[in-house]
This record gives structure tokens, sequence and C-alpha cells, in this order.
């Protein structure tokens, strides 16, 4: 698979990704708030939601990335 092709999906997998653990805080918090845990106690949700926004980051830049490309093969 070469680079041009492969780029869409990896900023697809980590905004993916990135909603997948801001869910996961989501429910880490209202579980923690009833006296549960789901992750037992590895990452606390606060901790979460900032791999969340890691990965949103790194997704961003990846998709800004592709639109620069595409902008300088059409010029």
């Amino acid at each position: 698979m070469s680079y041009d092709r492969a780029m869409p999906y990896l900023y697809r997998l980590f905004i993916f990704g990135a909603l997948a653990l801001v869910v996961l805080a989501v429910i880490e918090f209202v579980a923690n708030a009833n006296g549960y845990t789901v992750v037992h106690e590895a990452y606390r949700p606060g901790r979460l939601v900032e791999f969340a926004a890691m990965a949103a980051v790194i997704a961003s830049a990846l998709l800004l990335r592709q639109i620069r490309d595409e902008l300088r093969k059409k010029t």
C-alpha cells in the first residue's frame, strides 16, 4: 500500500481511537461515581481524555498534511 493511500486510513484510525478513548473516559467517570471501575484504576478518566487529545492532534496533523499534498498536486 502506498503512502498516499495509507494516510486517510491512518488519520481515521487516530480519530476513531480518540473517540473511543473519550467514550471510555465517560463510562469510567460514571462507573467511578457509582463506586465501580472499568479499567481497574490503571488510568483515571482525565488521563484518558488527555490520550484522546493527543490522538486528535496527531489526526489533525495527518489530515492537514494530506490537504497540503492535494493542494500541491493541483498547482
